[in-house]
Parts: C-alpha cells; structure tokens; sequence
C-alpha cells in the first residue's frame, strides 16, 4: 500500500504496517463484524483505509471513531493475512490519535473511566461484585445473568518444590474465578512444579492499553515487571505462568510495547520471553491419562489464544491427551463477543456474537464449556444453558491432586 504519513505520525511506527498491506481481502472473510453488519468500513481493509486517511492529515472524524470503535481487536485478520499486517498494532495507533482528536460524549466517557478505575483492581472490582450479588434479587432477568457468582478459592499446595513458576493472579480472574490458579497449582504440584506469586504485581495493563490510556497501560507493566524481576535476576523460575489468555497476549508484547523506554526496554524483552499461557508449560510435561469419560465437552478457544498467541490447537491436544473427547465446533475462529471491555460498550453487537456462539457450542448438547479466558468464560457464562469452566479444572479433575 502506498502511504504518504504526515511528518506528524512518522513516528508512529505506523507506516511499515501500512505498506505491509496488499488489499486482498481475506481478512473480511474472518472478521465478525464485518460477518455482522457488511459494512467494508466494519472490516479490517476498511478501518486500515480510515486510519490511512488519519495519518495522511485528513481529519478525523467521530464516524471514524465508530468503525474503530466497533472493532473487537479480535486479531483473526492477523492469522488471514497473507502479508503478516499487525493489524492490531495499527489499530491501536488509530484509536490513540483519535482519542486525542475527537472529544467523547459525557456518558461515553464516563462508562470508559470507570472501566479503568474498577477492573484493574481487584478490591474495587469486589466491592463492586458484593454490591452487584446482594442486590441481586432485586434485578430484571436481563440484568441478574450478567452478575457472576463468585468462586471460593479452593486449597494451594504449600510444599516447597525446586521448580518454581510464577503466576500472574489477574484481575477479575483473582476475583471471580480464583479456583482456576489455584487448580493450576495443583497440577504443576503434581508435576514437581512449585507455582508462586509475586505480592506485588497486578493488572497487565490490557484494560488501560485497549481503552487507549496509553501512559496507564504502560505504568501498569512497569508495576509487573518491578514485581517479577528479583525472581529472574536470581533465575529462581523457569517460567510466569498465565492463566487467563488475555492477560497472556498483553504480557507477551511488553517488550515491544516498552522498547523505546530506556530503563525498562530489555527487561520488558526479558518478561515476555518468560510469559507462557499454562498450555505451553503442560504441553511439555507428561500427565496421567484418565479412563474416558461420558462427559461431553465443548471447548471454547478465545481469539487471544488462537490470534493473540498463535497457539490454536495446544489445548485441545493436551485435554484430548488426558482423554478427554470434544465436540467439534463450527466457525470456532470467530470471537464470542466479550473482547475486554467489548461486551459493555457494543453491548449490541456483543450479544449477536455472544448468540451465534452459544449455538456453535450447544449444537451437541455438551455437559461443560471449557474455555481459556476469563473474559469469555464470565461472557458466556450469563447466558449458556451449561457450566462454563476454564480448562485447567478439567486437567486438575484428572490428575488426582
């Protein structure tokens, strides 16, 4: 693609991935918005014009800001892509500019600070969940199936190991789901694996990041890496083991994200070479086969798992080698809807994709939904006739822990 940028976002890093681009097309064919609505400005191709357009010195326009705003950031453009566009790097230089550009409206901007304010802190976001399930009864239906119902954090081995791995708690995850690291721990145990947590790491920055607070995002992952770095400059661990596929897409661009910051550029590189989803670290170790199951499953692989990390198929092998049978899924590339923070603020386009997957993972009547993310996991969850679960349960069930 031919670019002339403006002198103002020459620096963006922007017009490299431009050029990458050879209008193709194949991304369209795997974007769910533009499947949704068919609007080219609602795909890919489309929204890499628009924000040509921007870094051209054209203006900036809030009709620009609704096609961008509609994107789910999915990144299944990214494995279509021919060309190897880092469609979701552009996108957020896109997003950013326009944030800066165009003022949002009173209500808009509300809702987005206090996402920020809330998520990433798992005591606010606590307080926020008591508050939501005491008043449950009171709600409308509609309104009852959005508030989750709080998991007691079950037994974490406490033996010293000479294997250690980190873990990074998360945010809601720490909240809402907290069995699914400790059911981690009990599986690395088993394996002579000793999971730890560094007390003072927190959010990714992956809520700040994508809600295009730029500078809060980036203060987050200094935050990670000041907590974890004592443990890698002793070579304590092996690994920082992430349990929430989101959260491991995010970590494992710290390097790029902080390469131009002097006192954190390498050891960010570092960070993200130690990330591994808790899949890449299972694939490696030997587990005990169980005797099959009647148990019907249907696996729900999240866009930052199969896009964000390019590991598609690594849980599906490691539950099949356990002896576990899943269903097949049809259009298992598109996203549930969820995307972050997407399931509040496009809550119309949220719920088709949350109905058109529902359908592709009931179709077989399963007994259990597993997925790898907490976002899709809680997203689903408000609506599936079945349990939802993270994976990792499934695999702690197994191995007689």
């Amino acid at each position: 693609m031919q670019t002339n940028i403006t002198k103002k976002y020459r620096q963006t890093g922007a017009e490299s991935i431009l050029r990458a681009c050879v209008h193709c097309g194949f991304c369209t064919a795997t974007c769910p918005t533009y499947q949704l609505l068919g609007d080219e400005l609602d795909g890919p191709r489309g929204r890499i014009y628009l924000i040509k357009q921007i870094l051209e010195g054209n203006s900036v326009t809030e009709k620009t800001q609704l096609h961008l705003d509609r994107c789910l950031t999915c990144r299944a453009c990214e494995t279509t892509c021919p060309s190897g566009v880092r469609y979701g790097a552009l996108l957020d230089i896109g997003r950013r500019i326009i944030e800066r550009e165009i003022p949002r409206k009173p209500l808009d901007s509300l809702k987005r600070k206090l996402l920020r304010t809330i998520l990433p802190h798992p005591r606010r976001f606590a307080l926020l969940l008591t508050l939501g399930q005491t008043i449950k009864p009171l709600l409308p239906q509609s309104l009852k199936r959005k508030i989750p119902v709080s998991q007691k954090k079950t037994q974490w081995p406490q033996t010293h190991l000479a294997r250690k791995m980190l873990v990074l708690e998360g945010c809601a995850q720490s909240v809402v789901t907290a069995n699914t690291n400790a059911a981690a721990a009990r599986v690395l145990h088993k394996l002579g694996i000793q999971l730890i947590t560094a007390p003072k790491a927190g959010c990714c920055g992956a809520v700040s990041h994508h809600l295009s607070a730029e500078q809060e995002g980036l203060a987050f992952m200094r935050q990670n890496i000041d907590a974890w770095w004592p443990y890698i400059e002793k070579q304590d661990i092996e690994a920082i083991v992430i349990t929430a596929s989101g959260c491991g897409t995010m970590v494992k661009e710290y390097g790029e994200l902080l390469k131009d910051d002097d006192h954190y550029a390498e050891k960010a590189k570092k960070i993200s070479q130690y990330a591994k989803d808790i899949g890449e670290i299972l694939e490696k170790e030997t587990l005990t086969h169980t005797a099959k199951t009647n148990q019907k499953i249907s696996f729900h692989n999240p866009c930052t798992l199969q896009h964000g990390q390019k590991l598609n198929t690594v849980v599906e092998t490691i539950l099949k080698g356990v002896g576990f049978e899943l269903l097949p899924i049809s259009d298992s590339h598109l996203c549930c809807g969820s995307a972050g923070t997407y399931s509040i603020l496009q809550p119309e386009l949220s719920q088709q994709l949350l109905t058109n997957k529902l359908q592709s993972l009931q179709k077989e009547s399963p007994d259990v939904i597993v997925t790898a993310n907490i976002g899709c996991q809680m997203h689903l969850a408000t609506r599936a006739d079945v349990p939802v679960k993270h994976w990792i349960e499934l695999i702690d069930d197994t191995q007689n822990v």
